[in-house]
């Protein structure tokens, strides 16, 4: 039987992974039977694994990167999770709770419901950012959490990290953000999201979605060490006698695609592909108001525009790969296999379903 192609990114505008770096697809299949979830046993990619924390953590800016305490997830979901996980197992109450704005993931949904932790969302501003005076309103005494957003899905908006971390740590919760695709780039704007902006407990930032890992990719980050070993459970049949990850076992392709595509890319590589996305997502937008759109204006390279329904079902028709927010805008997420060229031929589709 003809096995069919892997999908394209040609027509792909509102995917949040992206085409990999070419060292890392290489090192990825080098690595793909290795098992980082029992690093005694497999111990070159358990070194690659710290590698890799070490440079998350440069660029979410941990006080001390070749100490920081994380490891690499399957991916923002995972790493969210966990965040969740580790803030009840050390919070005091029985019965805690976990403060979210409404732009937050659903994977914190996802957390709630598995670990059975109350879920209290908040509403966001007229600009999709969380408000404080909601996330103050809603913590308690039994609030393990609060979470802010650092690159929302919807509309690529930053949560103010610094003023909802004090009023975590005010309330005695932990801080989360969830950078899981703005992290790579947020390192070039003057955004505050990371540890080095505000005392953070814990951060998830993903490799594989702009930082042009292979998938799966993702990262938790925490600021003290007691956060995983919150996380921790005996595992006496392995060499390595206890594990804080969530899978367990995983493919030591995403550890090594990470560390190859970081050490190719950071810090300049990463910064051109960042400029390039925020020049291509203004363009967009401009030509989406040029025609008549109301959009999003965009912080982060991701454009929000409300197409008529007819619209945006016929470029679905005409092959491009595009979603919608929960408000029903077209989505376009500018990542870096979006080219210009594509977007040119994106909105000359759009004319051509218009006319």
């Amino acid at each position: 039987m003809q096995r069919p192609e892997p999908q394209s990114f040609d027509r792909v505008l509102s995917s949040m992974c992206t085409e990999p770096h070419p060292a890392a697809r290489a090192a990825a299949e080098r690595y793909l039977a290795t098992n980082p979830g029992d690093p005694a046993t497999y111990e070159a990619v358990a070194s690659l694994e710290a590698r890799a924390v070490e440079l998350l953590a440069t660029l979410a800016e941990h006080p001390t990167p070749t100490d920081a305490a994380g490891y690499v997830a399957s991916g923002g979901t995972e790493a969210n999770v966990q965040a969740v996980r580790a803030a009840r197992n050390r919070h005091d109450a029985s019965d805690v709770n976990v403060v979210v704005p409404e732009s937050a993931h659903f994977s914190f949904h996802k957390a709630a419901e598995l670990l059975d932790v109350e879920l209290r969302t908040v509403p966001v501003d007229d600009d999709y950012r969380a408000r404080t005076d909601a996330v103050a309103a809603a913590v308690d005494d039994a609030t393990a959490l609060v979470v802010g957003v650092a690159g929302s899905t919807e509309y690529g908006r930053v949560d103010p990290i610094p003023a909802l971390t004090e009023i975590a740590h005010d309330a005695g919760a932990f801080m989360h953000v969830d950078a899981a695709w703005g992290g790579f780039l947020l390192p070039f704007s003057d955004h505050d999201w990371s540890f080095g902006d505000a005392p953070v407990d814990t951060l998830t930032i993903d490799p594989h979605k702009f930082g042009q890992a292979p998938v799966p990719a993702g990262g938790l980050l925490a600021r003290e060490d007691a956060a995983l070993d919150a996380l921790a459970v005996d595992t006496p049949y392995l060499e390595t006698r206890s594990q804080a990850t969530l899978t367990g076992t995983r493919s030591g392709a995403g550890v090594a695609g990470a560390v190859a595509a970081m050490e190719a890319l950071w810090p300049d590589g990463y910064r051109e592909a960042a400029e390039r996305a925020g020049e291509n997502a203004a363009w967009l937008a401009d030509a989406l108001a040029e025609r008549g759109y109301d959009i999003v204006e965009p912080t982060l390279p991701l454009v929000a525009a409300a197409l008529p329904e007819p619209e945006f079902e016929a470029l679905r028709e005409a092959g491009w790969k595009v979603s919608r927010t929960a408000a029903g805008e077209l989505r376009v997420v500018c990542m870096p296999h979006v080219t210009r060229d594509a977007l040119r031929a994106f909105v000359a589709d759009l004319d051509q379903i218009r006319a």
